[in-house]
């Protein structure tokens, strides 16, 4: 078996330690004494964030796809269930239903807040999308992702993505709509029936998941914000989070 543990000799070349049990032992050891290391810093690192005074950052959504997206930034944030009907009203737009749903449900998360002593960010997001002035939604079974999906076969969509920050203590709001326009490919009932086989995309608005299989649906697609299409635009958000003293590269 070939080791990557070296001993290093007077001469600085380098020979390898087979990796005999008692090694493997050692070597668990070292890796358990770094992941307790990097769990400190990690500490040390927050601890640094609440000394610097930035405001403590929540995510108002129970969607995992956009706590994967904010957890790129590399700074703490904590979950949220906004627990918003995600009901359109009548006659109401696709973007603006986006815009109010996202609004509403950081609204939610903010007013338990309002008289905290730390100041307190909540992000609220929604995505719905717009087949020629309707509303696509998440499907939630497999007969609606199939039936959405053959209504959108070789059609133009928009998806808006509605971004809000609210300062929970002062109630300063930032907002905006992100789109995305999508235009699908001309697929079959077979090819439509293979990826709901093989993709869990029963939570995502318009079943398209474009970060997996749902790319294979899309044959082009145009947005100022990549990561605006899994539901969370980041540039955006970047932008807000500047505006209320959170650098992210500081």
């Amino acid at each position: 078996m070939v080791s990557d543990w070296f001993v290093k000799r007077s001469n600085n070349s380098l020979v390898p330690i087979p990796c005999t049990p008692h090694i493997i032992g050692v070597r668990h050891k070292v890796e358990k004494s770094r992941a307790i290391i990097r769990f400190t810093l990690n500490i040390v690192k927050k601890s640094l964030i609440l000394k610097k005074k930035i405001p403590a950052l929540i995510l108002a959504s129970s969607s995992r796809y956009r706590a994967e997206i904010l957890q790129r930034l590399q700074i703490p944030f904590a979950i949220a269930n906004p627990k918003t009907d995600e009901t359109a009203l009548s006659g109401e737009l696709p973007v603006n239903t986006a815009q109010r749903l996202a609004e509403l449900k950081a609204q939610s998360v903010a007013k338990l807040y309002t008289q905290s002593s730390i100041d307190t960010l909540v992000i609220g997001a929604d995505q719905v999308a717009d087949l020629n002035g309707i509303h696509i939604g998440k499907p939630i079974t497999r007969d609606a992702a199939f039936l959405q999906l053959k209504s959108m076969c070789g059609e133009k969509l928009i998806f808006h993505t509605a971004l809000v920050l609210i300062h929970a203590q002062s109630g300063r709001t930032h907002a905006k709509v992100v789109p995305t326009t999508v235009r699908l490919r001309d697929y079959s009932d077979a090819e439509i029936s293979y990826y709901l086989d093989h993709e869990n995309a029963l939570d995502c608005a318009g079943s398209a998941k474009s970060e997996g299989l749902g790319a294979a649906l899309i044959k082009q697609m145009t947005s100022n914000d990549p990561t605006a299409l899994i539901g969370l635009p980041l540039l955006a958000l970047i932008d807000m989070l500047n505006a209320e003293g959170v650098k992210i590269l500081q």
